[in-house]
C-alpha cells in the first residue's frame, strides 16, 4: 500500500539551474536539498516546501510538460499569484475545480504547474 508521495520529478534542459534556482527558491520561496554526488553529476537541482519535494533533471531531448504538472497546495493564493506576476509569470486562473480556488503557471523552461488554495 502507497503511504505517501516522496517527490514529483520534472524534465529540464541542461544548464538550466541558475534559472530554475532563481524560480523555486526565489520566487517560489522553496529550499535546494543537496542531491547525492552521484546524482548531481547529471545536473538538475532538487526543491522541498512543507511535505512537498520537486526533483528537477535534466533530460537531453527535453520537451516541457505542457499537460503533466504537480499540484501544489497554498496557504495564500493571491499573494503567489501577486509574486509570480511581480516576476513576469502570469497565473492562469481557473475555476474548475470544485472546492478549490487554483491557477495554472509555467517555470522558467516551460513546464505547467499547478497551485491551489482550499475554497472559504
Amino acid at each position: 500500500m502507497i503511504a505517501a508521495l516522496h517527490h514529483v520529478q520534472l524534465a529540464v534542459p541542461t544548464g538550466s539551474e541558475p534559472a530554475l534556482r532563481a524560480f523555486y527558491g526565489g520566487v517560489l520561496g522553496m529550499a535546494e536539498v543537496p542531491k547525492p554526488p552521484e546524482l548531481a553529476a547529471r545536473g538538475g537541482c532538487w526543491f522541498r516546501s512543507g511535505g512537498c519535494e520537486l526533483h528537477l533533471g535534466v533530460e537531453a531531448d527535453f520537451r516541457p510538460a505542457r499537460k503533466a504538472h504537480p499540484a501544489l497546495v497554498v496557504p495564500d493564493l493571491d499573494a503567489l499569484a501577486a509574486r509570480l506576476a511581480e516576476a513576469g509569470v502570469e497565473p492562469l486562473w481557473d475555476g474548475a475545480f470544485p472546492g478549490y480556488r487554483r491557477f495554472h503557471a509555467h517555470d522558467p523552461v516551460g513546464n505547467r504547474l499547478e497551485f491551489l488554495q482550499p475554497a472559504p
